[in-house]
């Protein structure tokens, strides 16, 4: 429990320090679940850091076809593209689960970013860690067996390795954004997925999917 408490207190810190160092260029807004954050196409505008809850990225190619970029959980930004000049948004931002996010001004965020040292280290390391969480994908897509990229993608979900407590609790997971994430088919990722289950490494409750820290095993496996 106390692990738990000094997470929060951690993260409660940084939402601070983001709001105290833009000031009037920055608001709290909440999203319910299911409801966009922003289209793919739409002007790229303000810079989004999560509170609380969890943001899936998709994009559509121009046949039509969805596939999920990434779902991020407190304490991440998302939706920063115009810090880097692109005029439209790459991709899609929903709220998988019900969200808080502090909505950042582009261009209170760039000057924020020139004046207030803490804060560009914060966006920094969010940065690096999502470059190499990216990096990490594509290795495993390119060498990695379907099982192993599905327990990975679960385990990136319970935020297993991240600071503080894991959630072993996460919202259910359609099989098809899954595959996705994972590159594979939806057959495939719901065998895997029962699989799992029938091994005790997940359960299916009221609160969502639990994954056991069991799981490990799969990834760690040769």
């Amino acid at each position: 429990m106390a692990q738990t408490t000094t997470a929060r207190t951690d993260h409660d810190f940084n939402s601070r320090r983001i709001l105290a160092a833009i000031g009037k260029g920055v608001k709290v807004v909440a999203f319910p679940r299911k409801q966009t954050v922003f289209a793919q196409g739409d002007a790229a505008g303000a810079v989004f850091y999560i509170q609380e809850g969890k943001v899936r990225l998709t994009v559509v190619s121009k046949f039509g076809k969805e596939a999920t970029l990434s779902i991020l959980s407190e304490g991440e930004f998302f939706g920063d593209g115009g810090l880097a000049g692109q005029p439209l948004r790459m991709d899609s931002a929903t709220a998988m689960t019900d969200c808080k996010l502090l909505q950042i001004d582009k261009q209170a965020m760039m000057l924020a970013l020139h004046r207030e040292y803490t804060l560009a280290d914060l966006y920094v390391a969010s940065l690096l860690a999502r470059n190499l969480r990216y990096h990490e994908a594509l290795v495993d897509q390119l060498f990695d067996p379907c099982e192993k990229r599905i327990a990975r993608v679960l385990l990136l979900l319970a935020r297993f390795g991240k600071d503080g407590k894991p959630e072993t609790a996460i919202p259910k997971v359609c099989q098809e954004t899954l595959a996705d994430m994972a590159g594979t088919t939806r057959l495939r990722a719901g065998f895997f997925m029962n699989r799992f289950r029938e091994s005790g490494f997940l359960t299916y409750s009221r609160s969502g999917l639990e994954i056991h820290s069991s799981l490990l095993a799969v990834v760690l496996r040769d």
